[in-house]
């Protein structure tokens, strides 16, 4: 498992906590690194109690669940934007294992805080303003939650 990140760098954010900014100019498409973490799969995941005050979580679409707090990497770190510069992809790696890879949307400036939108899909008994956004882009829809009638 390769967890070296070595475009990113963990720093404090205007935007949240700890981010991820860019060590060097990139151009569109750099791999900025693969999400990397103890896998659950959805049986582990169900036996799990999770603090949802603080999680590291990226589902994948094989049902297997990411845990970026154990064994991760910088790019837990990547906050949420409505208007992100990177995008996580899924792909097969060389073991025939799907893994999520992180990728620049438009270049990279040195220094520049790397996002993800986190499209996050809830439960329809929660409200999209219990996961409330502050990234502050033009854009903003105020959640971290996806836009409506978009899916996973």
């Amino acid at each position: 498992m390769n967890a070296r990140t070595p475009y990113l760098q963990i720093a404090s954010s205007g935007v949240h906590g700890l981010g991820v900014f860019a060590t060097q100019d990139l151009p569109e498409a750099t791999l900025l690194g693969t999400y990397q973490g103890r896998r659950f799969s959805p049986e582990q995941l169900s036996r799990r109690r999770w603090d949802d005050s603080l999680t590291y979580l990226f589902s994948l679409s094989n049902g297997d669940t990411i845990d970026g707090s154990r064994g991760g990497n910088a790019t837990r770190h990547i906050n949420h934007s409505c208007a992100p510069n990177c995008e996580a992809v899924e792909e097969w790696d060389a073991r025939g294992r799907l893994v999520l890879r992180i990728y620049a949307l438009r270049p990279l400036c040195a220094g520049e805080e790397v996002f993800l939108d986190y499209g996050l899909i809830v439960d329809e008994s929660y409200d999209a303003t219990d996961y409330r956004c502050f990234c502050g882009a033009v854009s903003c829809r105020g959640s971290m939650v996806a836009p409506a009638g978009t899916s996973a």
